[in-house]
């Protein structure tokens, strides 16, 4: 089995919306960069996915928030692959870049659990691929009706066994 760190939307602009952080985020980002150097030692694929919400959104290409958080920063050997809707796979190439690669398992961190992380983990699962999510590795921010703890608290337990295996940072064994 060929697997691949998959990072989703971490970028500047999730951190810089008022009224909006990302729960732990700094830490998320500190495990995901300690994901990125452990996968690049071994020599996993790295797979960037970036958000463009399109005019007048903070994630906008060319807008400040587009670029990604500056300590996940892209390699020119990692492949990106840019987005405007919330799954990694509507509209764009990421599964026949996946394909080409021989990847058939994606390890999942990223930002927003309940949206970009959640819908790309469920595209990957009906495209085939086995999938881990990294528990403390990916993040939102709070809602109206829910706290981000809970939130992230409800994708893991939701996700774990009917969609992916779900494990810590530091139980990443995959690579």
């Amino acid at each position: 089995m060929s697997a691949a760190l998959v990072i989703i939307d971490v970028q500047q602009g999730m951190f810089a919306v008022p009224g909006f952080q990302p729960y732990d985020g700094e830490a998320v980002v500190e495990r995901i960069a300690d994901l990125i150097a452990r996968a690049r030692k071994s020599h996993v694929p790295i797979f960037f996915v970036q958000h463009d919400g399109g005019p007048d959104h903070p994630f906008h290409r060319g807008a400040p928030g587009f670029a990604f958080h500056p300590k996940l920063a892209p390699r020119e050997s990692d492949d990106v692959t840019v987005k405007n809707r919330s799954s990694a796979f509507h509209g764009t190439d990421f599964d026949a870049k996946l394909k080409r690669a021989g990847i058939d398992h994606l390890v999942v961190t990223g930002m927003q659990s309940e949206y970009c992380v959640d819908s790309a983990i469920r595209g990957a699962v009906e495209r085939g691929y086995k999938v881990t999510l990294v528990s403390d590795g990916h993040s939102t921010g709070d809602t109206k009706v829910a706290k981000a703890k809970d939130i992230i608290a409800i994708q893991n337990d939701t996700m774990n066994g009917s969609f992916a295996t779900v494990c810590k940072a530091e139980e990443m064994r995959v690579f």
